[in-house]
């Protein structure tokens, strides 16, 4: 099969296409034959060097999320059927033809999705829904702020809280307002250098009940200072940077919490059990039209090191899906 195999580390010209022997599924594994994948700051991090897959094997096969159809079974893997559409989430091994995968932690496409289309949801609804509903907490008639709104994380974050019947607040680019309108967010403000954080605190001067930030950087102590009494702040990215002056005395005055997480480093046991959560109760959204998934742009196989450079850029708004 043909897959990208990380030689060297670095630029998106790093990304290598070679022939690979086909997995093997074991005993609890499916094969999947992957329709698409889609691109996350964490594939770029991976190709630099700096965010290896933590299971170490080799050859060095990024890629986190895709959708597909199962083409082969483990000898106790009973989920599924050959033929089945599924998508899903693994800490490596996407950027294939084929992958094998734990069966528990597959979901079912919705049958009114493309199946190429499908590659976008996994990762980012699975961390959204996560880290604003299961980390923070957020409920019916509650605040949230998700910084990069218009991210694959940020679009997905709008929806699931307009879905709840939370408010939610995002900062993003100018460029990038309109598209975080469309999908419901209430607030939408601009991102540094400009002065979110007052904007924020005049509209909702009790603060936010839950701050989902993939930021990091500077923001972390704006984030602090957002936060409501009580409220929780959830980190799952670095994009500014993992070093930066806080005010802890904020943590201590507003009897808050700060969460970091991240899906990828976590035992298989805690992904399935997200994963199969995520399946009863966030999945029948899609079909139901409350939810779908944002694509920024398509590319195909041979042109993966141009979607890593769009992503670079930042110019995109949603997910960049490649296909397979």
């Amino acid at each position: 099969m043909r897959a990208v195999v990380l030689q060297s580390h670095g630029g998106p010209e790093v990304l290598t296409i070679l022939e690979v022997d086909d997995p093997v599924p074991g005993p609890d594994e499916v094969v999947v034959q992957v329709a698409a994948t889609a691109l996350n700051r964490a594939d770029l991090l991976q190709r630099m060097g700096l965010y290896p897959d933590p299971r170490g094997r080799t050859p060095e096969i990024p890629g986190l999320e895709f959708a597909g159809t199962v083409v082969a079974r483990g000898e106790r893997a009973t989920m599924w059927q050959l033929g089945d559409r599924v998508m899903g989430i693994e800490a490596g091994g996407a950027y294939a033809e084929r992958l094998a995968t734990h069966e528990r932690q597959l979901m079912a496409v919705p049958d009114h999705l493309d199946l190429v289309d499908a590659a976008a949801i996994p990762e980012v609804f699975l961390t959204a829904w996560d880290a604003l509903v299961l980390q923070g907490g957020l409920t019916s008639g509650r605040w949230a702020l998700v910084h990069a709104g218009a991210s694959g994380v940020g679009t997905a974050a709008i929806q699931i809280a307009k879905a709840l019947g939370a408010r939610i607040a995002v900062t993003c680019s100018i460029g990038k307002a309109g598209v975080c309108r469309e999908l419901g967010a209430d607030l939408v403000l601009e991102r540094s250098p400009h002065d979110w954080l007052a904007d924020a605190m005049a509209a909702v001067p009790a603060g936010f009940d839950v701050v989902l930030d993939v930021i990091g950087g500077d923001e972390v102590d704006r984030n602090l200072q957002a936060v409501a009494l009580q409220g929780t702040v959830v980190q799952v990215g670095l994009m500014g940077g993992g070093r930066t002056a806080v005010n802890v005395g904020l943590l201590l005055a507003k009897r808050s919490h700060w969460v970091g997480t991240t899906l990828r480093t976590r035992p298989l046991e805690q992904k399935v059990a997200v994963t199969r959560q995520f399946a009863a109760e966030v999945l029948p959204l899609f079909a139901a039209g409350k939810l779908r998934p944002v694509i920024d742009s398509r590319y195909d196989f041979a042109d993966i090191a141009e979607a890593h450079r769009r992503m670079e850029a930042n110019t995109n708004a949603g997910k960049i899906v490649v296909r397979l």
